[in-house]
Order: structure tokens, then sequence, then C-alpha cells
């Protein structure tokens, strides 16, 4: 069974900075796309950015140049570095992860969400 685990959320005043970082566990023998997702209250979910295995990554128009999304392959986590946070970015954002587990079945797991909150 595969399981993400997100950690790093929290308050910051806009303009600030914060990481977030989801390590995937369990039998996988290969882990394909990496993603963050947000949903704001009353909103529906929403693409945030994702990184392919070759490393090639894609951004929402609305984060680029702030956020850097970035994973490490030894560890299976990914990470998503945020930069110039504004009230906007609040929300519950969740790691998605795509492979494929020790049966060579394919997968789509989702962390738990972790909460970010800008405000002063």
């Amino acid at each position: 069974q595969v399981q993400l685990v997100e950690s790093g959320g929290g308050l910051v005043q806009p303009g600030g900075s914060l990481r977030l970082s989801c390590a995937t566990s369990g039998s996988i023998i290969r882990i394909n796309d990496m993603a963050w997702y947000r949903q704001a209250p009353g909103k529906q979910r929403e693409f945030v950015a994702a990184i392919i295995s070759g490393g090639r990554t894609n951004y929402v128009d609305s984060v680029k140049g702030r956020f850097t999304i970035s994973r490490d392959n030894a560890k299976n986590t990914v990470y998503l570095q945020m930069e110039r946070l504004k009230p906007e970015d609040t929300a519950v954002y969740y790691c998605n992860v795509q492979g494929r587990d020790y049966r060579w079945i394919s997968f789509n797991a989702w962390g738990q969400g972790t909460q970010v909150t800008v405000a002063s």
C-alpha cells in the first residue's frame, strides 16, 4: 500500500515563504509524475505544479516565478518551495504521486493535505 505524508504547512505573512514536503512510502517500483494541488474554501481543487520523472516541470500561471517544485528520487519525496506568498495562496495543499507498485500495478495516491494560510 502506498502512503503519502505531507508536512511544512502553516501560517505565514504576505511576502513570506514556506516549503512543503511529501514523502512516499510503500512497496513502490517506480514513481512517474509528482504534483501539488490546492483547494481554497468554497472552491474546487486546482492544479499547482508538477514534475515528471525526467525532471520537466509545469506550473499554473498564478504561481510561476514564485513556486518551485522539486523531487528527491532517492527519498521518493516531492517538495514545493513557495516564495512571495499572497493571501490568495491560502488553501489546503495536497500532493499527488503516480507510479507503479511492486506488482507493477499503477497507483495514483493523494496526501492528507496540509493547510497553508497567508495572512498578516
